[in-house]
C-alpha cells in the first residue's frame, strides 16, 4: 500500500511539475510574439506612405496574441500549483483559441505574401508622382533612398518624369538630395548617386517580414495544438490520480473502523482509545452470577 500511494504521489508531482515547464516555456514564447510582432510594427510603421492598411493587421494580431499567451500560461501554472483539474481544462480550451488565432494570423500573412510586389509598384510610383507636392511623401520617400542607399523605384531614372531636369551637358539626371551617396569636398554639389532602385530592398525587406509572420505563427500554432491536448491529458491524469487517492483513502477508513458521523470521525467502539471494549456473547453470559445446585431444590420427576 505504502508503494503504491508513493508511486501515486510521484506521478501527481510528476503531472504537476510538467505542466509547470510547458507553461514556462509558453511564456517565454509569448515574449518573443510580442517582440518580432513590435519590430514588424516598427518596420512597416516606418515605410507606412508604401504600405496598405490591412498589411499592418498580422503584426497587431501577434502582440495581442502574444499577451493572451501569457497570461494563458499564468493560468496554467497557477492551475498545476493547485492541481485544479477545472484550471487545467480551461488553460487547454485557451490554447486551442490561441491557436485558432495563430493559424487566421499565419493564413492572412501567407495571402499577402503574394500581394507585396504589386502592392510596392503602387504605391511607390505614386509617391515619386506626389513627391513634390506633398512634404508628408516627400519625408517617406527621402527616409526610404537615404535609409535603404537607393535611389527611384528601379532606378534614378525613374525620376525624369517626376521632377523637372535642368539642362546639362553631362547627361546627368536631377534626383533628391536624399539620392545622393556622396559629396563633394564643400558639401555643395554630389559627387556620386545611388545607382540601385529601392523596389528590390522594400521588396525584400516587406516580404521577409509577412514570411517570419506566416512561419512564426504557424509553428507557434502547431505547438500551442500540442501544448493543449498535453494539457486536456494532464487534466486526465491528475483526475485519475485523485480518484484513485480518495478511493485509497476511504478503503484505509474503512480498515481501520473510522465511523464518519456529522462530519466528523470518530474511533470505533472497540477501540482502545475509548477505553471500552465490547463484550463477545460468550463473554456476555459468564458476566452473570453462577447458578449453584442445593440438595433442598425441587426437582421434576
Amino acid at each position: 500500500m505504502a508503494t503504491r500511494d508513493l508511486q501515486l504521489n510521484s506521478g501527481m508531482r510528476c503531472a504537476k511539475y510538467m505542466l509547470l515547464i510547458v507553461s514556462f516555456m509558453f511564456a517565454i514564447t509569448a515574449i518573443l510574439l510580442v517582440m518580432v510582432g513590435s519590430t514588424i510594427q516598427a518596420i512597416f510603421g516606418d515605410f507606412r506612405q508604401f504600405v496598405d492598411d490591412h498589411f499592418l493587421s498580422p503584426p497587431a494580431l501577434l502582440i495581442a496574441i502574444g499577451f493572451i499567451l501569457l497570461f494563458v500560461a499564468t493560468l496554467g501554472a497557477y492551475g498545476a500549483i493547485k492541481e485544479s483539474v477545472m484550471l487545467i481544462n480551461l488553460y487547454g480550451v485557451c490554447l486551442f483559441l490561441v491557436f485558432i488565432l495563430e493559424v487566421s494570423a499565419s493564413i492572412a500573412a501567407f495571402v499577402m505574401q503574394g500581394q507585396v510586389r504589386e502592392m510596392l509598384v503602387r504605391t511607390m510610383n505614386e509617391s515619386l508622382a506626389n513627391y513634390e507636392s506633398n512634404e508628408y511623401i516627400q519625408a517617406g520617400v527621402d527616409f526610404m533612398q537615404s535609409g535603404l542607399e537607393c535611389c527611384g523605384v528601379d532606378g534614378p531614372r525613374d525620376w525624369i518624369n517626376f521632377i523637372q531636369q535642368s539642362n546639362s551637358t553631362d547627361n546627368r539626371i536631377d534626383v533628391p538630395l536624399s539620392c545622393c551617396g556622396m559629396y563633394s569636398y564643400d558639401l555643395e554639389s554630389c559627387e556620386k548617386q545611388y545607382e540601385n532602385g529601392c523596389f528590390g530592398r522594400m521588396d525584400f525587406i516587406i516580404s521577409q517580414s509577412t514570411m517570419l509572420i506566416a512561419t512564426g505563427a504557424t509553428t507557434v500554432a502547431f505547438v500551442q495544438l500540442l501544448g493543449a491536448l498535453c494539457a486536456f491529458m494532464l487534466a486526465k491524469t491528475l483526475r485519475r490520480n485523485k480518484s484513485i487517492r480518495e478511493a485509497r483513502r476511504w478503503q484505509l477508513q474503512q480498515s481501520l473502523g473510522v465511523l464518519i458521523s456529522g462530519g466528523k470521525m470518530a474511533p470505533p467502539m472497540n477501540s482502545p482509545m475509548t477505553g471500552y471494549t465490547q463484550l463477545e456473547k460468550s463473554e456476555r453470559f459468564y458476566e452473570r452470577e453462577p447458578i449453584a445446585y442445593t440438595p433442598n431444590s425441587p426437582s421434576v420427576n
